[in-house]
């Protein structure tokens, strides 16, 4: 597998030989450009989640995959080339950055890679710091080449999801218990699935925690590798973090990018509350 982490400090050494890209976005807060304008990696583009890395909602999804074509050209757009190795990184986790990283590796680009940490570990690693709102690419190759091939990376949809051996709800485990449900109309989880929230992947220093740990931690909920494996989350978006996550403990996993906001679009799926039984 491609190994899917940078460290802030190979981004530093390597700055002037990748496309970076900033995809700050956080459910429910700020638009993530003018943090973006306030300060960011030097030479990095811009990347808006919403028009960007995802389509119009409705009956797919909050945030179904955008068109391979409009995709391509917001990433052309950004500086990406095909023979040049992209960093996203976010403030969130990687939670955001997850997205792009899916997309530009689901598409056919070969070396994509999130920043171990995001922005705050940039930040408090010392990296410099770029202000302003650039014009255009700052990248010396200028405008990308990128063009999106077919998908290559598993998906399924709403017909496959009760049929995978392992299902994996990356959302909070209040949103997946049925507890509380502040964003779509229906509260629980797709029968069958196992909670791994996205926190689980992460340490206290907000970095991904290593191979072995993320191995266990998930093992501990009955995702080995062994069978088929899928993630979904609320809306196809932070489930590309737990795809990411099992990429680092060198699982390979199927997205369902509809989601949660897909799967209760239709009122005839089921529902299942509570706890994962033992």
């Amino acid at each position: 597998m491609n190994r899917p982490l940078v460290s802030t400090a190979e981004l530093r050494d390597r700055l002037g030989s990748v496309t970076v890209l900033d995809v700050r976005y956080e459910m429910g807060g700020p638009p993530g450009r003018a943090s973006y304008a306030a300060g960011h990696v030097p030479g990095a583009a811009y990347v808006d989640l919403e028009t960007d890395l995802a389509g119009e909602p409705g009956e797919r999804g909050r945030h179904p995959l955008p068109d391979p074509e409009a995709f391509g050209a917001a990433m052309r757009g950004a500086g990406v080339r095909a023979d040049r190795p992209v960093v996203v990184y976010d403030a969130w986790g990687g939670r955001a950055a997850g997205r792009a990283w899916w997309l530009l590796r689901h598409h056919g680009h070969p070396d994509v890679r999130v920043l171990d940490g995001g922005w705050p570990a940039w930040v408090a690693d010392g990296g410099a710091v770029e202000t302003g709102e650039p014009a255009a690419p700052t990248d010396s190759t200028g405008e990308g080449d990128f063009r999106p091939g077919p998908g290559v990376l598993p998906v399924v949809g709403p017909e496959q999801v009760l049929d995978v051996p392992v299902l994996v709800d990356a959302r909070a485990p209040e949103r997946f218990r049925g507890e509380t449900e502040p964003v779509d109309p229906v509260a629980g989880h797709v029968p069958g699935a196992v909670n791994v929230p996205t926190t689980t992947n992460l340490g206290a220093d907000g970095r991904f925690r290593s191979p072995d740990q993320l191995r266990a931690l998930y093992a501990a909920e009955g995702v080995t590798g062994e069978q088929e494996t899928a993630v979904y989350c609320g809306s196809g978006v932070t489930a590309t973090h737990d795809v990411l996550g099992l990429e680092v403990a060198g699982i390979r996993a199927a997205l369902y990018p509809g989601s949660w906001s897909e799967w209760v679009a239709d009122p005839s799926r089921p529902v299942e509350t509570g706890p994962t039984p033992a």
